[in-house]
């Protein structure tokens, strides 16, 4: 046994439940404890370059020729190993009574050779003993970046009929990772080194699980929707394998049925219930409660889409999720299903049976932080210069009418229709040219091009009827009426904004640039909402710019593994059918002592008459309750110890220590509290900065791109001059280029730099931050290279605080925001009108020239 030394816990009660989330991120493995009304517990991560730095990853992958990216799947188990222990340490296990996780959508091949088994592993040897690099046929297997099988997956595209019929058959059309395309390709590529050797494979989300568990446990339904193998089950009927794409992927109806038992059972619950306890050596190695449940795991995406609890059941028009990173992806609520090749459809991975089946639909772009690192590289030198430029340049890259710039980068194969096109693609006044004459432009048409393919995108989603609504091609109503703009191809107004999203999320790296933020609510005219805890995260020195968050911030994907955890243990100890009581017996819960806590109004969450219980509806009940309980105080978004705030506008004159949100103090966020209430474990404690305006007015139109001579990107070796990137145009791959390394600030690769955010200190819980200390006020002095992240914005009225100077105005209801404040998402750009007018004017043209790529220029 271990060794058992906890540090003290912050939690209200010390006998009341915990809930563990896991994500298997492809740089880092992430855990986060929560409590039974969802306030953060622990935070702990293993970052697999930096602590298992023996294998020698670079952002936890291995990137070779052919656009292949692979990790090795015994580093996974060894940083399992890692990541308990640090529980384990730091606290008490035996309180967790349920685990819920996710992973990045990847393979793990075991080899056919008899295994140890799940059940009886020894406590007394670390876990990655048991399982060494020997035991999987593909000790390094591919991770979702993974390009190489793109070819396979148009093959069997091409053998189903095309990406109708595709899409048709199991729900989706050709992308390079597929399960099904990397099935194939190792069939061809390394028959007798894999493929004959090889006798089980899982998806990493039920790999994980299964390590957990101590059994083997079936993928999802939601993950075998993603592999491209699956026929999804409607009218009430089951899903099943295809025998026909399982006969293309082995080459005969024998490997065919090889393959569908080495792909095993699926998992049709709905995610609702339990899949077994944690396993006997968790138990006797780590201390875990025997009968600790766990959830059904899922990928990555869905589990940060879920931790947002977005909703279609809110006023005036449904909720989308983007997520930026190596991947972008716009997701949303659908309520049927009705594939399409324009879009992917997965069940919704945390429902009940009983429920009417719900769904997500998603859209993808695989070519995004490869872009936009590129162009940051090449044409600004700095991402604070590259923000400034999305900012200062006008909407289209110049101000005339007639005369907007448009560019569109497809550095890595894509699903359809761009499974074909390769490069970099410029047009001015509706012409090719190899460079645009005002190289100022290109950043901010790169963001531009990746926006508004999303929108163009989201009207396909709509006009499938999957949210359930079929609007007009002018977006107003279910009647038909015709379509203005039908003759400029165009298959709805432009002009309006009723068929958009109603509010939209966001998360990754890029939501933290202010220009990134307003230029999205001005291409949808919605309101752009940032989880706080990435929004504060964004105020650690160095942390803006990165996808991974922050030491000792959680991860959107291991709080939603928490999220379906707690929901989960809820139904199993109150039953479906009270499973909105849940969590009955929490301290002062029920009692009127709770209602004098705070004087603050409080939003109740939307409902659905007859569906008690739902996900969405018991974590945004969950959610009020941890509200009110605290007295109106925003969710804890960190871990880390207190630290000093300095006053932007005086050198070295600190002030005291606030609650923050978002990068703001409490107070000038908007949040009605009341009288100041009793500090709980849900007051957070990140440092505060006061930042810019939003739109950065201030800045000039003459900006200089920055020069930082002899620094290297995030690619370890200078890229071409901009005299030279014409030549990238007609490049076939961009070789070893990693999505994984999160492109970082060059002022700020080397640790101790002096660089600091505007209104923030250095990360205290960080060694290698020379010079910074809790007790000593550092001076925030803004680096040129410094990128100021985004910042909560003021409420509306009625607001208790008039706000003055702080811009700019919301244009929602206090109601809404203070809805999505529960929730712990805040406000961090608002549309403009007059943006969205000028997008509206140029949507035609992009869908034009989009065309033109797509066609073959």
């Amino acid at each position: 046994m271990l060794s058992n030394t906890k540090m003290s816990s912050p939690s209200m009660n010390a006998h009341s439940p915990w809930f563990l989330g896991l994500e298997l991120a492809t740089d880092q493995l992430r855990a986060c404890v929560i409590d039974e009304n969802l306030e953060l517990v622990g935070v702990e991560s293993v970052d697999f370059d930096s602590e298992l730095a023996e294998y020698s990853t670079t952002g936890g992958i291995f990137t070779t020729p052919g656009e292949a990216y692979t990790t090795p799947v015994e580093m996974w188990i060894k940083g399992l190993d890692a990541i308990l222990l640090k529980l384990h340490r730091n606290y008490d296990v035996s309180r967790i009574k349920a685990i819920g996780g996710s992973a990045q959508h990847a393979l793990v091949w075991w080899k056919s050779t008899p295994l140890p088994s799940l059940s009886s592993l020894d406590p007394h040897l670390a876990l990655h003993t048991h399982f060494p690099s020997p035991s999987f046929s593909l000790p390094n297997t591919p991770t979702a970046q993974d390009t190489s099988a793109q070819p396979h997956a148009r093959a069997i595209e091409e053998h189903l009929g095309g990406p109708d019929a595709m899409a048709s058959m199991v729900g989706t059309c050709a992308q390079a990772s597929l399960v099904a395309a990397q099935l194939l390709r190792v069939r061809e590529a390394f028959l007798q080194e894999v493929w004959v050797k090889t006798g089980r494979i899982q998806v990493a989300s039920a790999f994980l699980s299964s390590l957990v568990c101590g059994k083997w446990v079936p993928m999802s339904e939601a993950e075998a929707c993603a592999t491209g193998l699956w026929v999804h089950g409607v009218n009430g009927q089951q899903g099943y394998w295809d025998e026909g794409v399982l006969d293309i992927v082995g080459g005969s109806r024998e490997e065919g049925r090889r393959v569908r038992g080495w792909l095993g059972e699926v998992d049709v619950s709905g995610g609702g219930r339990k899949v077994g306890t944690v396993s006997r050596y968790l138990v006797e190695r780590f201390g875990f409660d025997p009968e600790t449940i766990v959830s059904s795991f899922t990928s990555d995406y869905l589990a940060s889409y879920l931790s947002c609890v977005p909703s279609n059941e809110l006023p005036g028009g449904p909720t989308a999720v983007l997520q930026f990173g190596p991947m972008d992806m716009l997701l949303t609520p659908a309520a049927h299903y009705t594939p399409s090749r324009m879009y992917s459809l997965f069940p919704h991975p945390a429902q009940d049976p009983a429920e009417k089946r719900r769904y997500i639909a998603v859209l993808t772009s695989r070519n995004a932080d490869i872009p936009r690192a590129l162009v940051r590289d090449v044409y600004t030198k700095s991402w604070s210069a590259f923000d400034r430029l999305v900012a200062i340049v006008p909407p289209g890259g110049s101000i005339g009418l007639d005369d907007k710039l448009f560019s569109f980068w497809h550095l890595q194969a894509d699903s359809y229709p761009y499974s074909h096109v390769k490069g970099i693609f410029r047009f001015e006044n509706g012409i090719k040219v190899n460079e645009f004459r005002d190289l100022r432009a290109n950043p901010r048409c790169l963001i531009e091009s990746q926006v508004l393919a999303f929108r163009i995108r989201w009207m396909a989603i709509l006009a499938s009827g999957v949210q359930g609504v079929t609007p007009s091609a002018n977006g107003e109503g279910a009647a038909v009426t015709p379509n203005p703009f039908a003759s400029l191809g165009l298959p709805f107004n432009p002009y309006t904004s009723t068929p958009l999203p109603r509010r939209i999320i966001c998360t990754g790296a890029a939501a933290n640039f202010p220009s990134v933020a307003n230029l999205v609510g001005d291409v949808f005219n919605a309101p752009i909402y940032v989880p706080a805890s990435q929004v504060d995260s964004a105020q650690v020195v160095g942390n803006a710019h990165r996808n991974a968050p922050a030491k000792g911030y959680f991860s959107r994907a291991s709080m939603g593994g928490a999220m379906i955890g707690r929901w989960v243990w809820g139904r199993e100890h109150n039953g479906p059918s009270s499973a909105s009581n849940s969590g009955r017996g929490s301290p002062n819960w029920g009692s009127s002592s709770v209602s004098s806590l705070t004087t603050s109004p409080v939003v109740s969450s939307p409902t659905v008459a007859g569906l008690p219980g739902t996900f969405e509806d018991e974590m945004r009940r969950l959610h009020t309750r941890r509200w009110t309980m605290s007295g109106g105080v925003w969710a804890r978004t960190n871990m880390n110890a207190p630290i000093a705030s300095v006053n932007p506008s005086a050198t070295n004159s600190p002030v005291p220590q606030v609650k923050v949100i978002g990068g703001m103090s409490a107070n000038q966020v908007g949040i009605s509290i009341g009288a100041t209430p009793t500090p709980t474990p849900s007051t957070p404690t990140v440092t505060s900065g006061l930042g810019f305006p939003q739109r950065l007015p201030g800045l000039g139109s003459s900006i200089v791109l920055e020069d930082d001579v002899g620094q290297r990107g995030m690619y370890g070796a200078n890229l071409p001059s901009m005299t030279t990137m014409s030549s990238l145009s007609s490049m076939g791959s961009i070789g070893s280029m990693s999505t994984n390394v999160t492109t970082p600030d060059l002022s700020l690769h080397n640790a101790g730099s002096g660089a600091s955010t505007p209104g923030s200190v250095k990360d205290a819980n960080n060694p290698s931050a020379a010079g910074s200390s809790v007790n000593q006020p550092t001076s925030a002095v803004p680096s040129a290279s410094t990128l100021t992240p985004v910042f909560a914005l003021p409420l509306p009225s009625p607001s208790p605080n008039s706000h003055p100077g702080l811009t700019p105005t919301s244009t929602t209801s206090y109601e809404d925001d203070l809805y999505f404040a529960q929730l712990g998402l805040a406000k961090v750009a608002e549309p403009d009108t007059d943006a969205f007018m000028t997008y509206a004017a140029i949507v035609g043209e992009y869908a034009r020239l989009d065309g033109v790529v797509v066609r073959g220029c």
